[in-house]
């Protein structure tokens, strides 16, 4: 079993909790940016409903690339002076949207992307096993829904600060809205909207190099894999655990309608000519902290890890259904909810979309630990596999949004349906399988 080099008396976690801690927090700013780029970049690069969502796709599709060679770069440098360099990655794909901005041209802008996503993934390979083991196994997912509540939290600050800071003036406009200019006016509006992303994105590029260093010279105690490096086995041996091959492809789709729950609202609400659409992803993001404070209460008091993950993939489907058949024009759902704290009301079809937040907390916090259990010393390789099942974020929106363009964006959200699916059968069976035979 993993355990830390340094003293492994309770008190000793309190200081790498924080120090993840404070890694997750990064992780939600940045990964949830891409809910306000999206609609963004949509208009700065006059980009279809499925161009707009390679975006996530650019980002997504480095978990998968580049997984098992910063498995390879743990390994080598260990688990803190990788993370160091993870930020620094990133710090440098921030500051490649800055000639993205003034060129506009979308390629640049995914090339940031993927350069940001890489970064990301060193220290989301490195951060999840370092949560799972730092304490016992059966309140695991309390820890890691404790990270969840810093990862979620800073997904509802983001789009409400990019929206603020980059927009600016001009925080109102939607596709809707920019379609109805002149043309001559559509280009200045476009020039000054693509310009705002300069100056916070050097902030952020700063930010992530000073918190690098931070993190490099900092007391965080590495973890002891205790691999047997005699074994020649490579991933082959980590194949032979079904729980963990399962826990793969179910974090897959997890990813996907999690990252169709943030990223697309945006879309959807500036085609319904919702102002400030760029902001929508912070009323998933809020749904999803209070289903991570949620979860913090019920497991393992209440629920155990699986439980909570068959309730998540029930409400996934309902919820699914309640967008596809609710009415775009009707407010009803979010007067009730939260109307009566002043906060602008949404469609229901947007509203039942931000309830999806909800929905998808706890499968994230269940799966990793029911994934893990029983590997042994196979926990850094299982670690890398379940990271690359982060590809349906790249893959599924761009399915939804080739299904958005023929059958509408509401009926899109159909496909939502069998990826819930398989969560169910993975909180039902698939985590108890422990051979292929």
């Amino acid at each position: 079993m993993n355990t830390l080099i340094e003293s492994t008396k309770p008190q000793s976690s309190l200081l790498p909790m924080s120090i993840i801690g404070g890694l997750f927090f990064i992780f939600g700013f940045v990964t949830w940016l891409n809910g306000a780029l999206i609609p963004f970049l949509q208009i700065v690069c006059e980009l279809s409903e499925t161009e707009a969502l390679l975006v996530a796709s650019a980002f997504y599709i480095a978990f998968v690339l580049m997984a098992l060679p910063m498995a390879w770069v743990l390994e080598k440098t260990g688990y803190k002076h990788a993370m160091a360099l993870g930020l620094l990655i990133m710090a440098v794909g921030s500051l490649l949207f800055i000639p993205a901005a003034y060129s506009r041209e979308f390629s640049v802008f995914l090339l940031a992307q993927f350069i940001v996503g890489t970064g990301l993934t060193i220290l989301q390979t490195a951060s999840n096993p370092y949560i799972v083991k730092i304490g016992p196994q059966e309140t695991a997912a309390v820890r890691i829904s404790i990270m969840g509540l810093l990862n979620k939290g800073a997904g509802f600050v983001a789009p409400i600060i990019f929206t603020a800071l980059v927009l600016g003036d001009l925080s109102g406009v939607s596709a809707k809205s920019i379609s109805a200019l002149p043309e001559a006016e559509q280009l200045l509006q476009i020039e000054q909207l693509a310009e705002g992303l300069v100056q916070p994105y050097i902030g952020l590029a700063i930010a992530l190099t000073v918190l690098a260093f931070f993190l490099k010279f900092s007391g965080l105690p590495e973890l002891n894999l205790e691999e047997d490096n005699s074994q020649q086995q490579g991933s082959k041996s980590v194949l032979h655990f079904p729980q963990l091959v399962l826990g793969v492809v179910t974090l897959f789709f997890y990813v996907g309608v999690e990252v169709i729950a943030g990223d697309t609202i945006g879309l959807f609400g500036s085609q319904l000519g919702i102002e400030n659409a760029t902001s929508l992803t912070s009323f998933t993001m809020a749904f999803m902290v209070v289903g991570y404070l949620t979860g913090l209460v019920i497991i393992p008091r209440f629920v155990r890890q699986d439980q909570a993950l068959l309730g998540s993939a029930l409400l996934g489907m309902a919820l699914c259904l309640a967008v596809v058949f609710s009415s775009n024009q009707d407010t009803g759902v979010s007067a009730i909810i939260w109307g009566w704290l002043g906060i602008p009301l949404l469609p229901n079809t947007v509203a039942f979309v931000a309830l999806l937040g909800f929905a998808n907390a706890l499968v994230w916090p269940a799966v990793w630990p029911l994934a893990l259990n029983d590997l042994g010393k196979h926990v850094a390789k299982g670690s890398a596999l379940l990271i690359m099942g982060i590809a349906g974020g790249a893959v599924l929106p761009v399915v939804y949004g080739k299904v958005s363009e023929h059958f509408g964006p509401q009926d899109a959200y159909w496909m939502l349906i069998p990826c819930y699916l398989f969560i169910l059968f993975y909180a039902l069976k698939g985590h108890k399988i422990r051979s292929w035979h």
